[in-house]
């Protein structure tokens, strides 16, 4: 089980590499090390444009000026990042735009995504797990503390655990026949409202506390349990 923390910089990559390699000999690594390259944790939601908020992937800050004055109020993120780190929200009237554009891309050298706000962060930013191609029944919405935009965790966001909305279902479904097909075994999927955000492939979390928070629930949902069983399944001989 491959499950290293981003960022996705040279050792990331050289891992993978090492990890295919020993895949080719006869090793089952999960998730496919290739796949892992391949599924770029931002801009994987391109694959899937039906389910996207409008997004901008460029490093030119001028671009990154005309999606803003479009959207009114957008989200610019680093490619390679985690647990909401270089996240920032901007508005028309944001006194730093200049400031935090530079700090973004490196004065235009790196490149970067803008994703148009989404209001319903608020409500949450739903992690939703699947495990070879099938989502867990619960997602883990996280709520940002008072006064933040993000709701990872790391961030200071409150996770709670919910039902999947039927909206949740379509998008993980659709998506999860693909993950399987590519030999992405467990992935995280954000979402926010009814848009997906992202599509973790290296260390997804939130199992630990859907599974505390459902317990005693009239439906209580054991992660460990369907990742073992479905684990088992795929490595039958």
């Amino acid at each position: 089980l491959m499950r290293k923390d981003p960022p996705f910089d040279n050792e990331y990559l050289y891992s993978t590499y090492l990890l295919e390699l020993a895949s080719n000999q006869g090793a089952r690594i999960i998730n496919n090390p290739s796949a892992i390259r391949g599924w770029n944790e931002k801009l994987s939601v391109a694959k899937f444009p039906q389910f996207a908020p409008e997004f901008l992937v460029t490093a030119n800050n001028d671009l990154i000026r005309a999606f803003l004055a479009e959207h009114k109020d957008i989200i610019v993120k680093p490619l390679d990042g985690m647990g909401g780190t270089g996240i920032f929200r901007l508005t028309e009237t944001d006194p730093n735009i200049g400031a935090i554009l530079e700090t973004s891309t490196n004065f235009g050298t790196q490149t970067i995504m803008a994703q148009r706000y989404l209001p319903a962060i608020l409500q949450g930013d739903k992690r939703i797990i699947v495990i070879n191609g099938e989502p867990l029944p619960y997602a883990l919405a996280r709520i940002p503390k008072m006064g933040e935009t993000r709701g990872n965790l790391a961030a200071g966001g409150t996770g709670v655990a919910q039902a999947l909305s039927e909206c949740d279902i379509e998008i993980a479904t659709t998506i999860g026949k693909v993950l399987k097909d590519n030999g992405l075994f467990l992935v995280g999927l954000d979402v926010i409202g009814d848009y997906l955000t992202e599509i973790n492939v290296t260390s997804p979390t939130g199992m630990v506390e859907i599974a505390a928070q459902t317990q005693n629930s009239n439906l209580p949902c054991n992660p460990a349990e369907i990742f073992m069983t479905a684990l088992e399944g795929i490595c039958q001989p």
